[in-house]
This record gives C-alpha cells, sequence and structure tokens, in this order.
C-alpha cells in the first residue's frame, strides 16, 4: 500500500514539475485609441568622439534601444559605410513610438 501511494504521489508531482507561469513585460503601455505607446528613451550621453581609425570612417553616435522592458545604451563606434552615399540616420522617438536607425542613401 505504501509502495502505491508513493508511486502515485511521484507521478502526480512530475506533472506539474514541468507546469510554469508565464510572464510577459514590454516598453509601453496601452493607450485607448492609439494603439501601443512606448515612453520615451533617456537623454543621449554627450561625450567628444574619439580619433577616426583611417579615412573612409563614419562615427555613428551613441543611441539608446529598445532591450526588453527598459532601455540600453549603445556607445558611439566608428564604421564605413555599407555602400557608396550612404548614410547614418540615428534612432528617433516620435509620437510615442520608437524607430530604429540605419544606413540610407
Amino acid at each position: 500500500m505504501k509502495t502505491k501511494l508513493l508511486a502515485l504521489l511521484l507521478l502526480a508531482g512530475s506533472g506539474s514539475m514541468f507546469a510554469g507561469v508565464r510572464v510577459g513585460i514590454g516598453i509601453g503601455v496601452p493607450a485607448y485609441g492609439y494603439g501601443y505607446v512606448a515612453p520615451p528613451p533617456p537623454p543621449l550621453v554627450a561625450y567628444a568622439p574619439p580619433v577616426a581609425p583611417g579615412p573612409g570612417f563614419n562615427f555613428v553616435n551613441g543611441y539608446w534601444y529598445p532591450a526588453g522592458p527598459r532601455y540600453a545604451y549603445r556607445a558611439g563606434y566608428w564604421a564605413r559605410p555599407p555602400y557608396v552615399g550612404a548614410r547614418w540616420y540615428g534612432p528617433r522617438y516620435y509620437g510615442g513610438r520608437y524607430y530604429r536607425g540605419g544606413w540610407r542613401r
């Protein structure tokens, strides 16, 4: 009897071992009639860029980007444009939305 009870307890407990609660957290809050409104990122960090590593490099200013439920900072860096005539346009926050930056003509 004790062995059957122990086996039953082990089987019942093993099923709940894989059950879990999932919670999702995102940046922003739902806004009635406007969809999803994200909070603005923190202010940019101001600093002088370091010396260029060579000709043909453009400095990409530091920026904040969404990383899970908060913003993370990406420090500025030197980069070569991916194609001739490309310019870096930094990320921006406008109208309650975050727009990614990137290289454009």
